[in-house]
């Protein structure tokens, strides 16, 4: 397998100094995100997310089919992940990476357990038709934290989707096209966040907030917490390293909430403006043609 590049021993000594002295390299404070940048695709349920040079693409589909046998009320979601060979040369196709399982879990645990999503609103026919949603997420660009950027683009990518419309009369289902009926927006319940940390010096005294690749290969220990912006937490992931105080991780957590009452807000308002753009080209723009004839 191919190996992925490391740092010289020079930059890891300039990096971990640096960080000693509250310095970064790009010049954030040690707990500021990156510039991030979020913008929808034409199609519904596509997302694209920058985090500083970390570019995630995340696209939601949907389809009838057969519901699990033990879940026969319950609509089924499921996360896919893909790291390519044009993200990093230590990436295989079909051989997935330490980092691209982790990945997939995180994501997993954060917004399926979590019950982001209502599942039972994805049932169509008790036990024979239920919606399967499915997320895919192309990660085109990776510069260090791929959680924080593929949690967000996948929540963003949901609270995006529409979609067809249903109705049943007389045992019959009726699945309509956009062109009959408007296409319906998931039932979404809350959206979780994920917050990492990266910690360092030797008892790990020093946390950093959305590492880049570089810090990430220096550092002795990471935490990713998911929590929405209500503070409940969905999960706290420690994942081996040096052990860190429970105070620095009480103090993490505060951080985290404040953050993640960022995102939401970031989110909330660029949702509202894709669907006032959508709105000028869309149904209204529609009404007033015929009301001008």
């Amino acid at each position: 397998m191919p190996r992925e590049a490391e740092p010289s021993l020079n930059e890891k000594q300039f990096v971990l100094q640096a960080l000693k002295e509250d310095v970064r390299l790009d010049g954030r404070d040690l707990d500021q995100y990156r510039p991030l940048e979020l913008t929808f695709g034409d199609q519904h349920g596509v997302a694209e997310v920058t985090l500083g040079k970390t570019k995630v693409l995340v696209k939601t589909s949907a389809e009838v089919t057969v519901p699990y046998p033990d879940r026969p009320l319950d609509g089924i979601f499921t996360i896919a992940t893909e790291l390519s060979p044009m993200t990093a040369p230590s990436f295989e196709v079909n051989r997935p990476t330490e980092t691209e399982v982790l990945l997939a879990r995180l994501l997993e645990k954060t917004v399926r357990r979590s019950g982001a999503l209502d599942t039972e609103s994805l049932c169509l026919v008790a036990g024979q038709k239920v919606w399967s949603v499915r997320v895919d997420v192309h990660v085109l660009s990776h510069d260090g934290n791929l959680t924080d950027a593929a949690c967000f683009a996948v929540v963003a990518s949901l609270r995006h989707f529409r979609k067809p419309d249903t109705s049943m009369e007389g045992g019959v289902l009726t699945v309509y096209t956009p062109a009959e009926r408007e296409p319906v927006p998931l039932s979404w319940l809350h959206s979780p966040f994920c917050i990492s940390w990266s910690f360092y010096g030797d008892m790990g005294e020093i946390a950093v907030l959305d590492a880049t690749w570089v810090e990430e290969q220096v550092r002795v220990g990471s935490c990713t917490i998911s929590l929405n912006r209500h503070g409940e937490i969905c999960q706290i992931a420690k994942l081996g390293g040096t052990p860190v105080e429970a105070v620095a991780l009480l103090q993490c957590t505060s951080v985290a909430l404040a953050k993640a009452k960022e995102l939401s807000g970031l989110l909330d308002t660029k949702l509202a403006e894709d669907a006032k753009r959508r709105d000028k080209g869309g149904l209204l723009a529609e009404l007033s043609a015929e009301n001008d004839r």
